[in-house]
């Protein structure tokens, strides 16, 4: 099994401990612990309803543990009954991490340079000018300088998931957080958006993904982690994982993508 020891010796970036997360009955993270490495990639996956994205949501409190504790780069919170009451707390760990959606989330009455530079205006304070400075060279970054002007709606899927991983960029961030960035996108476009991702990575991003695309796990990500019923099950070396799973539900699990894979292939 993959043990921390197997991690560079440099100082977490992301430190999670014992941390759970509950809907009503519904137990969607187990008292999860986990370290980050500064520049490390690591790649979660898992079925639906393993825990995954909760996991990731609850890493910048989009979703409130029950409990545990969270801490990215200097900042760290707590969870427990006073969370809420942390506004400031959550708020500074957040400027440490950019969060990309599934969905995009882009603001749709605004232009490609506008969604990019909205934090760094209303977060930063930033002039609007040196926010669109910053802005465009994000979008130089991602392949997409050329539409800057444009509405989001008249950009493809790939296009716009692009333009949200640039305004995640904006504010300059310790760690992203990436949400099963390619699931949303028609077959031909999830290239371009994990070419993007594989350049943040080259250029040391520090970054957790959830995904379901285990080549791209392979090619990028230093360690590939396997979440079932809300626990880290399985975690390594993605090629050693995935050639030697330990447990039957890895087995299945990568069984299932593979008869997925060869199904779209005969479309």
């Amino acid at each position: 099994m993959y043990s921390e020891t197997n991690q560079t010796m440099s100082k977490p970036m992301l430190t999670i401990q014992n941390l759970s997360k509950s809907y009503g009955e519904i137990c969607a993270v187990r008292d999860v612990s986990l370290k980050v490495s500064k520049g490390e990639v690591v790649a979660l996956c898992g079925r639906s309803g393993s825990g995954k994205s909760t996991l990731l949501r609850c890493i910048n409190y989009l979703e409130i543990p029950d409990r545990g504790t969270i801490r990215i780069g200097p900042v760290s919170v707590e969870a427990g009954p006073m969370t809420r009451q942390m506004s400031q707390e959550i708020r500074d760990l957040r400027l440490h991490s950019g969060m990309v959606f599934q969905a995009f989330n882009l603001f749709p009455h605004r232009t490609v340079i506008e969604n990019v530079t909205e934090g760094l205006t209303v977060v930063k304070d930033m002039s609007k000018h040196a926010a669109k400075s910053a802005g465009t060279r994000l979008l130089e970054k991602v392949g997409l300088a050329d539409k800057s002007d444009v509405y989001p709606n008249r950009l493809s899927g790939g296009q716009q998931q692009r333009v949200a991983i640039a305004r995640a960029l904006a504010m300059n961030p310790d760690l992203l957080l990436i949400d099963e960035p390619t699931s949303a996108l028609d077959p031909e476009l999830i290239g371009e958006v994990l070419g993007v991702m594989r350049n943040l990575a080259d250029d040391g991003m520090t970054m957790v993904v959830v995904t379901h695309e285990l080549g791209f796990a392979v090619e990028v990500a230093d360690r590939l982690i396997y979440m079932d019923d809300g626990i880290i099950l399985e975690q390594g070396p993605p090629d050693v994982l995935i050639k030697n799973p330990e447990t039957l539900s890895l087995k299945k699990f990568l069984g299932a993508i593979a008869t997925r894979s060869q199904e779209l292939a005969l479309i």
